[in-house]
């Protein structure tokens, strides 16, 4: 089932750690590919200096200010993409990040994508990775995720155990820095690798009973 409008009118930490568990989704052609999310970042507001809203309302944020449940898509380094799910009311800059994701259908098409990948696990462990491999970039910015194109749905899958950290590059951040605003699924071998995976975790969500995820092709 995909998941409604309503689901991103929500508070953005609420979204984030919701979405965990849920699975991504994207329409290439007449191929469907689509992971488990795993990994979320939660950036909220003109206050959090980690948020692209702070810098003001641009034409590059400006679907941050928009509706919920639509897509933020922008471009770091020049050259990977990341994909944002904006929540909270019109008028408030508030998204999801979505960092990685577990492959489950399309497995080979997302593998051809990433053409680097070596091992599933490197597929969608980063948001400029899952974006490469499910095909998402600048195209569908500002584009429904109730839609066709691309959107996320509820298998009524179980994870495992979700914990928190604070946000991965965001040093700059001043007080914000150490806000614990991502979310992940403790050991799971397709999160970003980073050194925060193993200290400085916070707030234990709660604990889910892992089920086998399957995989398709």
């Amino acid at each position: 089932m995909k998941l409604p409008k309503d689901f991103y009118d929500r508070p953005t930490l609420d979204v984030a750690e919701g979405m965990i568990g849920k699975v991504l989704v994207r329409r290439l052609d007449d191929v469907r590919v689509a992971g488990v999310i795993v990994e979320t970042e939660a950036y909220i507001g003109t206050t959090d200096l980690a948020c692209h809203a702070s810098k003001g309302r641009t034409k590059r944020t400006e679907v941050m200010f928009g509706e919920p449940g639509r897509t933020y898509v922008y471009l770091i380094y020049g050259f990977h993409h990341c994909l944002n799910a904006v929540t909270e009311a019109r008028d408030f800059p508030a998204a999801v990040l979505i960092r990685a994701i577990e492959p489950l259908d399309g497995v080979d098409t997302m593998r051809r994508n990433r053409s680097r990948a070596v091992k599933d696990n490197d597929i969608g462990s980063g948001p400029g990775k899952l974006c490469q491999a499910m095909g998402i970039d600048r195209s569908i910015n500002d584009i429904s995720l109730s839609g066709t194109t691309l959107w996320v749905e509820d298998r009524n899958l179980e994870p495992g155990r979700i914990v928190a950290s604070p946000r991965i590059g965001v040093e700059y951040a001043g007080e914000y820095r150490d806000r614990p605003w991502r979310f992940f699924v403790e050991d799971n071998p397709h999160i970003s690798r980073h050194p925060m995976n193993r200290v400085n975790r916070v707030n234990r969500v709660h604990t889910k009973t892992p089920r086998r995820i399957r995989r398709k092709s």
